[in-house]
């Protein structure tokens, strides 16, 4: 008797073992495959809501540009004294004084300290455009913006063809850009602190 029972309790421990090893191991392994599966799937669904899509940057209408107030400010490309390449378009968004200028020149020199008051006392970009073709070289601008402790991005204008597409003539020049891209006005000439502030604060 105790033998039959000692045999049955063998025959449902190895059946239980067996029962384990094939359908729950299954079940974990196809529960695993399951989870995989739909975590590769997961991974390869995302929508555009799921990423931080930026907005496309909209060329002007060709008409609109222009270098009068109320025009969109011509776009260009120029390599930065930093060694990157930016656009102007690439700042759209943003309050602009766009600033044309040549270490040579005294009046550049005058407002140099006063836009970089502005600019790191205010949340405002100044991209200043350097004449560099009439520099006697890049030692000349980078002594100058260590001089000066610029922080402002400076931007290399190395064949005048950016001063020549805004028919820059007295420098410095300033035209002072609203965040849609528009020319809101034009400086000729160095302007104060107390100048650039006020173009700004009434800039969109």
């Amino acid at each position: 008797m105790k033998k039959g029972i000692l045999a049955a309790v063998l025959l449902a421990m190895i059946g239980w073992t067996l029962y384990e090893t094939v359908f729950t191991g299954d079940s974990a392994t196809e529960e695993n495959t399951l989870t995989e599966g739909n975590n590769g799937t997961e991974e390869n669904a995302h929508t555009e809501e799921d990423y931080e899509v930026q907005d496309e940057i909209v060329e002007p209408p060709e008409e609109e540009v222009g270098l009068s107030q109320g025009d969109y400010a011509p776009d260009f490309e120029l390599d930065m004294l930093d060694g990157s390449t930016a656009k102007l378009s690439d700042f759209r968004g943003e309050k602009i004084m766009l600033n044309f200028w040549a270490t040579w020149c005294p009046p550049c020199r005058a407002e140099m300290p006063d836009m970089q008051e502005v600019y790191e006392e205010n949340d405002v970009l100044i991209l200043a455009v350097n004449l560099t073709q009439t520099e006697t070289g890049m030692n000349a601008v980078e002594s100058f913006v260590d001089d000066f402790g610029l922080t402002f991005p400076i931007m290399l204008d190395e064949d005048i063809e950016v001063a020549d597409l805004y028919e820059i003539q007295p420098i410095p020049t300033s035209f002072m850009i609203n965040s849609e891209g528009r020319i809101h006005n034009i400086a000729y000439g160095p302007m104060n602190k107390d100048m650039i502030v006020q173009q700004f604060t009434e800039m969109d």
